[in-house]
């Protein structure tokens, strides 16, 4: 939150820095963000020199403490701060504490990756102003005005293709790294894999730093359509294993990876691809030679971990600064000369908290203008709707408003799917009552009326169910209504957000999920008079009664397949379909590219409730 105590409000020019004076500093910033000195190491004869470095990662997007599709301060139930404005005020007060000690060397600064995509300014950026026109990308402005060292690809740097991505690389004043990002025919760096950095120590020789920059594997999946036949993605842990030697060999003292790449081994895409997704433990582990890793890509805030190198024994800090620009990393890495070479003897990291310091007013001058031109896109109109689609009611009855989020999901994931051996399947879609108070108008309808339909970052998925899948996952979803027998009318609050053995005070509504078709129709009743478990009646796909091994491609998102809500059977049914394209994109590009929504041509009521059979009547 900014401490000038100002929620802006929306006027014809948004100002984020209104009001707020030239910010926390210094010392006092520091105590503010929850920063706590390391001891200083106390073993060995020589003099003990300490390194500091800062780290970003999962910017996506964020300059300002905005959230576009509110039109208004970001604010969360953390109250939490984003953007790299608020994190330039953490870096020059941990530049300015260094500055203090004239023995201290410089510190460095660097990002894990998933730079450039994520808010309407990134996407604005990206597709409505690309930047192949000359534009510089407020991502690269900024981060050049707060001084990174070096930035390592995330897999989202390549959702919106080579060309957007090669002159954003082109923009930065430092290397954009990706070890195993490598030429489809040749297999060579098709990015720099490390740098070099020579940090100066008074008095002493200076350390070179290696810093190794590494990606995700995932994105010969997640973005097939982009690199097929130009880029492929080896291992994290093997392509580390070949090039931590090298990074030695050429000179580093020490090396740091900079890895976009969650911490505990897991892969959302199974056996897909022959290397995992999350490894940076696996690698800290394996790998001899790195001293630590900024991590990314998971969205967790991990202020340290240390592992134990098998092969070396040596320790290997790794802290990851959650998304957004939330928090900044911070790593202090304490040297000794031994045999007059500088060695790590210790290793410490920790988090600050960027809600703590007020946003650099440089870097919001510098980017104001870019800011104020997204913020008028986002309000402006891209098509119309023929006739006014709310959410109110979606909890309880059928609307044009959830059918619309399925029948996009539906949609995408079926163009998707074609020339592949699920292309014939029946395509479904999953979506739930988000936000009762989402509604697109008659007439114009803007960027934020469609995102607020969809209030949540979700990305998109597709997996493959049988009919008795389909039909165990909606009983489960139907845990969501309480049960009551008559025919009403009923208060919603009577019907809906029952409490269960895992939401005693009442199961959300982001919790229940309505399950529709695209070329057909997937039509059911849920009997609330019955037990849970025993609710659905009546399920059947295009007029004929689901069988029980009939094959359904479903379209669903990231939260929901990775086991979000705990529904039964979708975190463990195979993945078809990942590219990691955000489902509100989705709903924004479809009325950007049509022009009009019309619901009648995607709205049908195909689910109910009834009270033993008989329909019943709610009322809000």
């Amino acid at each position: 939150m900014t401490d000038s105590g100002e929620r802006n409000t929306m006027t014809r020019r948004t100002v984020i820095g209104a009001g707020i004076g030239a910010g926390i500093g210094g010392a006092a910033a520091l105590t503010a963000a929850g920063f706590e000195p390391a001891p200083a190491f106390a073993g060995g004869s020589g003099k003990t020199v300490r390194l500091t470095v800062m780290g970003t990662t999962d910017l996506h997007g964020n300059v300002f403490n905005w959230d576009y599709f509110k039109n208004a301060e970001y604010d969360d139930s953390a109250h939490n701060d984003i953007g790299l404005a608020k994190i330039s005020t953490l870096v020059s007060a941990v530049r300015d504490r260094i500055a203090a000690d004239r023995h201290a060397p410089r510190p460095l600064m660097l990002d894990a990756g998933d730079t450039i995509q994520g808010t309407p300014l990134a996407y604005y950026y990206a597709k409505i102003e690309p930047i192949t026109g000359g534009h510089t990308h407020p991502m690269a402005a900024a981060m050049n005005r707060i001084g990174y060292d070096a930035a390592a690809l995330g897999n989202h740097e390549f959702n919106y293709g080579l060309d957007i991505l090669r002159k954003f690389q082109r923009q930065l004043r430092f290397p954009l790294l990706g070890a195993n990002a490598q030429d489809w025919t040749t297999g060579l760096p098709a990015f720099p894999p490390y740098v070099l950095k020579r940090v100066h120590v008074p008095g002493e020789k200076p350390i070179t730093v290696g810093i190794l920059g590494l990606t995700n594997p995932g994105i010969a999946i997640w973005d097939k359509a982009n690199v097929e036949n130009k880029l492929k993605f080896g291992g994290i842990v093997e392509l580390a294993r070949q090039w931590v030697p090298k990074v030695r060999a050429a000179g580093a003292d020490l090396v740091i990876a900079s890895v976009h790449s969650g911490m505990d081994l897991s892969s959302s895409y199974g056996d897909a691809l022959p290397y995992p997704e999350n490894a940076s433990v696996l690698m800290a582990e394996t790998v001899p030679g790195i001293d630590a890793v900024l991590v990314g890509h998971a969205h967790l805030e991990i202020p340290e971990r240390l592992v134990t190198n098998k092969t070396s024994g040596e320790q290997v800090v790794l802290s990851e600064p959650l998304k957004w620009g939330m928090r900044l990393s911070l790593f202090d890495l304490d040297l000794q000369k031994v045999r007059g070479q500088w060695k790590v003897v210790a290793r410490h990291s920790q988090v600050l908290n960027a809600n703590t310091v007020d946003a650099d007013r440089d870097v919001v001058a510098l980017l104001q203008k870019d800011h104020d031109k997204v913020v008028q896109y986002v309000n402006s109109k891209i098509g119309t709707c023929t006739e006014a689609m709310s959410a109110a009611t979606a909890p309880w009855e059928d609307t044009a408003a959830l059918d619309f989020v399925n029948f996009v999901q539906a949609d995408a994931v079926s163009k998707a799917l074609a020339g592949t051996p699920q292309a014939s399947l029946p395509v479904l879609a999953i979506a739930a009552p988000f936000n009762r108070d989402a509604a697109i108008p008659a007439g114009d309808v803007s960027v934020r009326d469609v995102a607020g339909l969809y209030v949540f970052d979700n990305t998109l998925l597709a997996v493959t169910m049988t009919g008795t899948q389909v039909k165990e996952y909606l009983e489960f979803s139907a845990q969501y209504f309480k049960q009551i027998s008559g025919t009403g009318p009923f208060p919603s609050d009577q019907v809906t957000n029952a409490p269960t053995s895992t939401a005693p005070n009442g199961t959300p509504d982001y919790n229940y999920d309505i399950v529709g078709g695209l070329t057909k129709p997937l039509t059911y009743k849920i009997d609330i008079a019955k037990a849970p478990g025993a609710r659905i009646t009546d399920l059947a796909y295009g007029g004929t009664p689901v069988a029980a091994d009939q094959q359904f491609v479903v379209a669903v998102n990231n939260h929901r397949q990775s086991g979000g809500g705990n529904f039964p059977h979708i975190k463990t049914a195979p993945v078809v379909y990942n590219r990691q394209v955000e489902i509100r994109q989705l709903m924004i590009d479809y009325v950007t590219t049509t022009g009009t929504v019309d619901p009648k041509t995607f709205h049908t009521t195909d689910w109910s409730l009834t009270s033993n059979g008989t329909p019943i009547t709610v009322t809000t």
